[in-house]
């Protein structure tokens, strides 16, 4: 079997809705929170 360019077009965009769900649970978990939080006021705290 040759592997034509769809195909190849199919697994690099499974491959990408992979990375992308994988990023998004990452960002979701509880233990990322503070450290989030922490992050979001760094424009507003002073030297």
């Amino acid at each position: 079997m040759t592997m034509d360019i769809n195909v190849l077009r199919s697994i690099v965009t499974v491959a990408a809705f992979v990375v992308f769900v994988g990023i998004l649970v990452w960002a979701c978990l509880p233990s990322k929170q503070a450290q989030f939080d922490e992050a979001a006021q760094l424009p507003f705290k002073s030297e």
